[in-house]
């Protein structure tokens, strides 16, 4: 599909893009570029790539694909750092949580002649590191892509026929209403996780042996979003700001209104919204976005698996 792809950054996303593109024979050579050292090494001797760069720049020389693959308060950095480099032709793309600020970023570096298109699969687990990645994170996942106005159509669909490739369905957003979106399906949940794990740690009452002797199913799973990247999750709030305080402030009411629920023990109120949520379980089932299995198949599924 490609001559070359750099994939700029090998943390889990960058180096599950390289384990599927060498899979799938997506590409005759994988560029790979990261500032560490020790982890390019690391991505080195697990075979990741062709062609190993500490500077980005020669990693994206003759690339037809740069996929941008860092945390999003670092991709101005990045562009500024490849653009001079960048083939005319090839297409940039990105893996960002969020789209408009990277956009922002982004578009003023990239040279005419270039195809900037932004992207963010939806797939994660709360491993980081080349040695975290895997070919199937992708599979049955949606990536959406947000093009420009401007976007070439070739372009678009050369790169859509890439994620079919890795195994994602297609999904095309304004930036704006997937900065949106995201803030109430994925930054949310997360920052509530960290809220909750923290509380846990700062309660004087409770030792740290006792939270993790006792940790029933629905607090383990907080800890597992609260163990995510706290640099890529510290940009997310950073670049998604205005979206991420409109839904805590949603969620601080909708908090509010469950505990005057409670206090007047209005068990019909709290009877319709658990049967309300337990419905949107189900509808995420139906739609292949989750197992219906016990425990969410842990015991039984391999651990990158059962993160998809």
């Amino acid at each position: 599909m490609f001559g070359r792809i750099a994939l700029v950054g090998i943390g889990l996303i960058g180096s599950s893009l390289a384990r599927v593109v060498r899979r799938e024979k997506l590409a005759d050579h994988i560029a790979i570029s990261t500032r560490s050292a020790s982890t390019l090494r690391r991505a080195e001797e697990l075979g990741l790539g062709d062609s190993y760069h500490t500077d980005a720049a020669e990693a994206v020389e003759g690339a037809d694909l740069v996929i941008v693959s860092v945390p999003v308060g670092a991709s101005g950095t990045v562009a500024q750092a490849i653009a001079g480099a960048l083939k005319p032709g090839a297409i940039v793309t990105d893996v960002g949580s969020t789209k408009r600020s990277v956009i922002d970023q982004m578009a003023p570096h990239v040279p005419h002649g270039v195809h900037f298109i932004p992207g963010h699969p939806i797939a994660g687990t709360e491993y980081s590191g080349p040695d975290a990645g895997f070919a199937a994170l992708f599979e049955d996942r949606w990536c959406i892509l947000t093009p420009l106005p401007d976007t070439d159509a070739a372009a678009l669909d050369k790169l859509k026929a890439f994620w079919r490739a890795c195994g994602s369905d297609l999904d095309e957003m304004d930036p704006d209403h997937h900065d949106r979106v995201l803030a109430v399906v994925s930054h949310l949940p997360q920052l509530i996780s960290y809220n909750i794990v923290g509380t846990a740690s700062d309660l004087e009452t409770v030792t740290e042996s006792e939270v993790i002797k006792y940790s029933a199913s629905g607090f383990r799973d907080f800890t597992r979003l609260a163990a995510s990247d706290p640099t890529m999750w510290r940009d997310v709030c950073l670049y998604n700001k205005e979206a991420i305080l409109e839904m805590l402030a949603r969620f601080s009411e909708d908090l509010a209104s469950m505990q005057r629920a409670i206090r007047w023990a209005d068990g019909d109120k709290l009877f319709d919204l658990f049967t309300r949520t337990r419905h949107v379980r189900k509808s995420i089932i139906e739609a292949g976005q989750d197992v219906e299995v016990p425990n969410f198949g842990r015991q039984s599924a391999k651990r990158g698996e059962s993160q998809t």
